[in-house]
């Protein structure tokens, strides 16, 4: 079918969605994925690739631009499900042709953009292996790079491959969905341990023949770490954000606008802020954090793969976690611990009138004060009368 106008997209879209079994995907990317080398000496070590090592989605979907993922469907022959299916060069320009009748409107669209980049980044790929199969140079650009569009039908279901994996882990960065908003189930079993570089992912088993092979080019590859995991900064960077060291924020981080994260500070996957927040400390992998609340230096929130279990520990709104204190519990609002004070769930607290509880009996609690007497080395907690008063001029960026 041509598409030479809106009518015409429109047309293509309600036929595509009228077929027996189609369902509308939860969330939905056009993405880049790099791939492993699998012979670095080869006189065209891209033209088959290994293992997935990442993918790159420019504009991920989640809930919106379903004409978008009708035609992308239509494209690759999908229905319903989870899958990922792979885009040459002729189907990317088929799905640029059918967005045609978009051009030049004065509306940004995204999806269109990330085609657009992805067929450059692809064709550019396919164009430096030719050049290294004939001339040995610019080894780093023989990499094989395919493009992808992924379907998710239901968030809440486990990734069914990398690709989506990828995605989700997009979605939680480009504050498309909250922590907690979509499975994360077996993720680790999806990802490619890489080592992040200088000059992109490379797969770390066999990296050390990447190596030789680029500095017998007098290329230097610099290794920033060997991790499923890469930085947030290489795929996302969000609006109204400071991040100290990139290194310190995995892709999957959650960081709302306000939110600042010192030298120091560290932020996991699937884990993060919702408003203005000084992070000094580690937000660990699902902790949540509310708006006003700040963790000072050193400070650690546990979460759930580093003891919390399954229960999702969360830090509520204008809470002040002390330089070097630790959380174990869920907090409610306006609550603070001081420094060098670690709250476990099973701490024994002294409460003000004299009785003793477990830190699990005060999950969840507002107005609470937890610390150390200097005296009898017990925990204690006191209700506050007042607020915790947050500086505002840290939270400005």
């Amino acid at each position: 079918m041509s598409v030479e106008s809106v009518a015409d997209f429109q047309e293509l879209v309600a036929r595509v969605e009228a077929q027996t079994g189609y369902a509308r995907p939860a969330a939905f990317g056009v993405g880049l994925a790099n791939q492993a080398l699998l012979d670095p000496t080869a006189d065209d070590p891209g033209a088959t690739g290994g293992a997935v090592l990442d993918t790159w989605f420019p504009a991920p979907n989640c809930a919106e631009n379903y004409g978008t993922a009708a035609v992308l469907a239509h494209i690759v022959g999908h229905t319903c499900g989870s899958a990922s299916y792979r885009l040459d060069v002729e189907a990317l320009q088929q799905a640029l042709s059918y967005f045609a009748p978009f051009e030049n409107d004065g509306q940004v669209h995204g999806n269109i953009d990330a085609l657009r980049a992805i067929l450059a980044a692809l064709t550019s790929s396919m164009s430096a292996r030719k050049t290294y199969a004939h001339t040995r140079q610019n080894f780093a650009q023989a990499t094989p790079r395919i493009a992808v569009v992924t379907f998710i039908q239901d968030i809440a279901s486990a990734p069914v491959d990398i690709h989506d994996a990828y995605l989700r882990l997009h979605l939680l960065s480009c504050r498309k969905i909250r922590p907690h908003g979509c499975s994360l189930e077996g993720i680790f079993g999806k990802l490619t341990n890489v080592a992040w570089t200088n000059l992109g992912p490379f797969a770390a088993e066999g990296f050390e023949r990447v190596r030789t092979a680029l500095r017998g080019q007098g290329i230097t590859l610099l290794v920033h770490s060997v991790d499923k995991f890469p930085r947030m900064t290489d795929y996302v960077v969000p609006s109204g954000v400071r991040i100290a060291d990139a290194d310190r924020v995995r892709l999957g981080a959650h960081l709302s606008e306000g939110t600042t994260v010192m030298h120091e500070g560290f932020v996991n996957f699937n884990a993060g802020t919702l408003g203005s927040s000084m992070v000094e400390g580690r937000i660990s992998a699902g902790v949540v954090i509310g708006n006003g609340t700040d963790i000072g230096g050193s400070a650690s929130i546990m979460g759930t793969l580093s003891g919390g279990g399954k229960k999702v520990i969360s830090v509520g709104e204008n809470c002040l976690l002390g330089a070097n204190s630790g959380c174990g519990i869920p907090l409610g609002n306006n609550c603070t611990i001081e420094a060098g004070c670690y709250v476990t769930a099973g701490s024994k607290v002294k409460m003000p009138d004299g009785s003793t509880v477990k830190a699990s009996e005060l999950a969840g609690k507002n107005d609470l004060l937890f610390l150390r007497n200097s005296v009898t080395g017990s925990i204690e907690v006191r209700f506050k009368k007042n607020t915790t008063m947050l500086n505002e001029e840290l939270h400005k960026n």
